[in-house]
């Protein structure tokens, strides 16, 4: 979707490569000029300024089928933000099947509660295949990521970082944010309270396809599935997985996760809604043969029932491309 690629900025260019990380003197002259702004009143605590009212518009015209996604992480958020003294950071692991809205609610995230979206400097995205990439470096990341998030928090305690494909991620490095996740005052000399902790993965995802599944055939509305039959199984599908970056780890162990967010799967009505979303960020008006051939092009499951979208709305872009 058009809203999701808005102000997107490479993860290269973010992170150089997570080598030459934050100096010293360098973070000490972004608080000086942070410090600066906000005492002029141009925009406190960095570019953060949240937009609750937008961020539900977007959510409730664009994510499709996802009440407790939209429910659970704007309901965390709103008691985040207004929490003048939060004990915690505000840490999300979103959870679902290809192509359900996970990296979509990111990326609204940090366009609803930043100045600059993600390309603000406090937005801070991570990707195992790119910063990640060789297992026998692990030292070195986690010796990098650790001085990342803290060179950034001591910039910025109102910083949101995003780790994409957590289930690509080798288990140990999530290690070194443990610290940072807790209820302690200050770590490592920063405050960083405020800051908020977004981790993605599908894992779980065939297991709250299994729910959704199973109330489909129960003739239970969607609407109807609540996030205690979720949870528990998306714990152990995490718990389980030892490809995971949670796997055996102390973050899980201390349950420092404030929510674990489930996405459901798509069905071709929602797939539908997907297309004429993206047909109107394109400017055009809805077309029947068009909107036709892309459901006709999507592969749904299980195989008696075609139920459920293989990819959930992933490729609708770039089939409308194909069929326009």
């Amino acid at each position: 979707m058009a809203a999701e690629t808005r102000g997107r900025r490479p993860w290269g260019s973010r992170l150089l490569g997570l080598l030459g990380l934050v100096s010293v003197s360098v973070a000490a002259a972004a608080w000086d000029l942070t410090s600066l702004r906000c005492s002029f009143g141009t925009f406190c605590e960095c570019d953060f300024q949240p937009d609750f009212q937008g961020l539900e518009c977007d959510l409730a015209q664009h994510l499709a089928g996802q009440h407790l996604a939209k429910a659970l992480v704007v309901k965390a958020l709103k008691a985040f933000v207004q929490n003048p003294a939060p004990t915690k950071p505000l840490v999300l692991s979103l959870h679902g099947w290809t192509g359900t809205g996970k990296s979509y609610v990111s990326s609204l995230l940090a366009h609803y509660l930043f100045r600059g979206g993600l390309r603000s400097p406090y937005v801070h995205h991570f990707s195992p295949v790119i910063h990640f990439p060789h297992p026998s470096h692990m030292e070195r990341y986690k010796k990098d990521l650790k001085s990342w998030v803290q060179g950034n928090l001591t910039v910025c305690g109102r910083s949101l970082f995003l780790f994409d494909e957590m289930d690509k991620l080798t288990p140990g490095l999530m290690e070194v944010l443990q610290p940072f996740l807790g209820s302690s005052w200050v770590v490592y000399g920063t405050n960083y309270r405020k800051a908020i902790f977004i981790f993605i993965s599908n894992t779980g995802g065939e297991q709250i396809n299994q729910v959704a599944l199973e109330a489909w055939r129960s003739r239970r509305d969607r609407e109807e599935i609540c996030l205690q039959e979720l949870e528990p199984v998306i714990a152990q599908a995490v718990l389980d997985n030892p490809l995971h970056g949670f796997w055996r780890s102390g973050i899980m162990e201390e349950h420092l996760l404030d929510a674990l967010v489930p996405f459901l799967p798509l069905q071709r009505h929602h797939v539908r809604h997907c297309v004429l979303n993206e047909l109107a960020q394109l400017g055009l008006e809805p077309r029947d043969e068009v909107i036709q051939a892309v459901l006709d092009s999507t592969t749904f499951f299980p195989e008696d029932e075609q139920l459920f979208s293989s990819n959930g709305c992933k490729t609708v872009a770039s089939r409308i491309a194909f069929f326009l």
